[in-house]
């Protein structure tokens, strides 16, 4: 137990409610993990249900407002009608029905995994491509919901915590992202669901989220952190070479999916890098550079008076290193290691537009958060103030005026 958090070992119900500790008893049926999944389903569908509330009204509310709030804005008048398929969405669309080739070379910084699955679930008969990429966005942040209810409840032994993660999850400032047609959601589902697997000992189900995970976005590889110190932490507890063979399948996993597709722009493009270099070109997330130090950059142009706007970041970034240190006092260590992981990526770079949707894929960090609020009065404070801070986020995003 560290400051009042109870860290239990990993356990399972079975589907009559009795408890079931997966190192001793092997792994729960289809049937088990099936009743496990569809009760968490329930237990979120509030949560996620409101999320999208908030965020159609917040389009409404910008679709009817963008002629007197940003009058003679062609720009904004496009990205509002573009709506959920606004912003990289765009390109995650144009990718889905003509591949990299036709989308173009600056295209390959998308990596393929969400956009193959909209041009599959899209080919269903008047599906279409843009629909299917939100069908698969939406109901990847459902089941990431769900994921992470399970694995709270689970992993820490706290059924009124897990809740609360849910709710913060899906009403933070950012959390609007996961309901446009963007790869954020199935990277979270991935990330939750091998954190999940590795935690329960099902190293498998962890590789192949890992897998999934690494060929969906480039920060994918990161998982490689937690499924590390999940490892270290359980060596004296492997089963054989069955149980070593699973672990390291785990540790590959992430990096073979990114190198797959690294490997096939190579071939095509002759520069498997060229993701990278053309994400560090002007207007994208730019050049590399020391953690901070943009946002030190930022916080000093804020003070001369220019680029004011860039300096919003700031503020959430401190939540964002804050809430890493309450994760590392609070939570499992491979929790908190995926979280400084997450956050030490997002800030090594010139610009930090989207660091907050970036952060939101440290699902830690909002764990972490909800140890906060175990008071009702100030659980509902902050969920009515992240929701309108969501709203708010939301209608600028279709504005055009902040990038998701």
């Amino acid at each position: 137990m560290s400051d009042g958090i109870p860290v239990a070992p990993a356990r399972w119900d079975a589907p009559d409610g009795t408890p079931v500790d997966p190192a001793a008893s092997g792994r729960l049926g289809l049937q088990g993990g099936t009743v496990a999944l569809g009760r968490a389903v329930l237990q979120v569908l509030p949560a996620w249900v409101v999320a999208r509330v908030v965020v159609t009204a917040a389009l409404v509310v910008a679709r009817s407002g963008v002629g007197s709030l940003r009058p003679d804005n062609p720009d904004a008048v496009r990205r509002v009608h573009e709506g959920l398929l606004g912003w990289d969405a765009g390109w995650y669309q144009s990718i889905a029905q003509h591949g990299y080739a036709v989308a173009g070379q600056e295209s390959v910084r998308f990596f393929p995994l969400f956009p193959l699955l909209g041009r599959y679930v899209g080919a269903v008969p008047g599906m279409g491509t843009g629909a299917a990429l939100v069908l698969v966005a939406n109901l990847s942040a459902l089941l990431a919901m769900a994921g992470l209810w399970l694995l709270v409840r689970h992993d820490l032994g706290d059924t009124a915590l897990a809740r609360r993660s849910v709710w913060l999850l899906a009403l933070a400032p950012s959390a609007y992202s996961l309901v446009l047609a963007y790869s954020d959601a199935t990277l979270l589902l991935c990330s939750v669901v091998a954190v999940l697997g590795a935690r329960t000992g099902r190293w498998w189900w962890a590789a192949a989220a890992a897998l999934a995970a690494g060929a969906d976005r480039p920060v994918g590889v990161l998982l490689l952190v937690p499924l590390a110190v999940e490892a270290w932490s359980q060596r004296h507890d492997v089963p054989g070479p069955a149980g070593w063979a699973a672990r390291a399948g785990a540790l590959v996993a992430p990096l073979a999916g990114a190198g797959a597709y690294l490997a096939w722009v190579g071939h095509r493009f002759g520069d498997p890098w060229l993701p990278f270099t053309v994400q560090e070109q002007n207007g994208h997330r730019g050049q590399f550079a020391a953690p901070v130090s943009s946002m030190l950059h930022d916080v000093g142009d804020a003070l001369h008076g220019h680029h004011l706007g860039s300096a919003l970041h700031v503020p959430w970034v401190a939540v964002c290193v804050v809430l890493a240190v309450l994760a590392w006092r609070r939570l499992p260590a491979s929790y908190a290691a995926f979280a400084t992981a997450v956050l030490v990526v997002s800030l090594s770079s010139t610009n930090l537009d989207s660091f907050e949707r970036y952060a939101l894929g440290a699902f830690p960090l909002v764990v972490a958060a909800s140890t906060l609020t175990a008071d009702r009065r100030v659980e509902r404070l902050v969920l009515v103030l992240s929701g309108l801070a969501m709203a708010g986020y939301a209608t600028l995003g279709f504005l055009g005026v902040v990038v998701p």
